[in-house]
């Protein structure tokens, strides 16, 4: 079996592609629709609770 040696860089990655700010801005974006969406659910939970029940 052959044995493989890890490759090592000379000089350490220091910098991140990623952009935080704009991560941060779209997952409180998703965080906020989700809570409107069940505030909907909920609101249209009890008028159809109202509609439907005769």
């Amino acid at each position: 079996m052959a044995k493989t040696r890890p490759e090592h860089h000379s000089t350490p990655v220091l910098e991140s592609a990623m952009d935080y700010a704009e991560h941060e801005k779209t997952y409180n974006g998703f965080v906020i629709g989700v809570k409107w969406s069940i505030y909907s659910i909920a609101v249209l939970m009890v008028i159809l609770y109202f509609v439907v029940n005769p």
